[in-house]
């Protein structure tokens, strides 16, 4: 599929594509018989991902960092299970410091509710 394809699919500029390979992040795009770059939906798959992680918060120097690893193989399994481990304790704790605030934020709608500003 075209960028602009692959960019609609993945709700992700064309922009955001073009960067993500120029930094490693995606592997090279195959490209078809005009030079275009052609998305696989392996490439989609791993946009995916891509997202979830960048959502969640990973710095993007962490994402090149397990893209590396990924291309690297199956050699590398471990270290990469460590990096998602670590970054979903980082996940946790933000969960939890969310629902504190979303505590307090209750609390102080409930005292506008009842007129205790």
């Amino acid at each position: 599929m075209t960028i602009q394809e692959a960019a609609q699919r993945s709700g992700l500029t064309a922009h955001t594509l073009r960067y993500y390979e120029r930094i490693g992040l995606i592997h090279s795009v195959g490209r078809n018989s005009s030079g275009h770059r052609d998305y696989a939906e392996q490439d989609l798959q791993w946009l995916e991902f891509l997202t979830k992680l960048r959502t969640t918060g990973m710095p993007i120097a962490d994402m090149c960092r397990y893209a590396e690893l990924r291309r690297m193989g199956q050699r590398t399994a471990d270290e990469r299970r460590r990096m998602l481990e670590l970054h979903r304790e980082r996940v946790r704790a933000r969960i939890a410091q969310l629902s504190q605030d979303l505590e307090v934020l209750d609390y102080k709608i409930d005292n506008y509710r009842r007129g205790q500003a």
